[in-house]
């Protein structure tokens, strides 16, 4: 028998910022990955062609919520700003079904902040005033259910890059 709380809708979600719940947000979009391909013409292969796979390119990911007295996605610009070392950070968005089950994980690897705004403030207005964080990300893990295992990411490897399983 089905477990009728099992279903998935988009509005149960968390987000963690190395392994603790960061903040709630009310929107999350942009986790996507493209794989960039250079198509190579084979001599005397007329009817098809041949394809590398490039480098990945990974999309910016935004985040938004309402406006709170917390300063720390500021602060953590601000480091970014002033050139402070060791401001990546694991980052992991949570789906949940009605039942409260983690259904997935994604996990953006070795994240920093690559923009902030707030929303335009009008006298005129009735709807919560917004702030937005935009990531950029060096890797990507998705996991299914369990939530997320970022202590797998924290290190970097002799390449500079975020070492772990993918």
């Amino acid at each position: 028998m089905t477990d009728p709380f099992s279903y998935v809708t988009a509005n149960r979600f968390y987000v963690e910022i190395d392994s603790e719940i960061a903040a709630s947000f009310s929107e999350c979009s942009g986790i996507g990955v493209t794989l960039k391909t250079q198509s190579i013409v084979e001599g005397g292969v007329n009817g098809q062609q041949r394809f590398f796979i490039d480098n990945p390119e990974f999309s910016n990911v935004v985040l938004k919520r309402g406006i709170t007295d917390s300063m720390d996605f500021w602060s953590w610009i601000k480091a970014v700003l002033n050139n402070e070392t060791k401001q990546r950070r694991n980052v992991s968005i949570l789906l949940f079904n009605q039942a409260g089950d983690t259904m997935q994980a994604w996990t953006l690897v070795g994240a920093m902040p690559s923009g902030w705004k707030a929303d335009a403030l009008q006298a005129s207005a009735d709807n919560v005033a917004l702030e937005e964080l935009t990531l950029a990300y060096e890797g990507l893990k998705i996991e299914k259910g369990g939530g997320s295992d970022t202590t797998k990411h924290n290190k970097r490897g002799d390449t500079g890059y975020f070492v772990g399983d993918n």
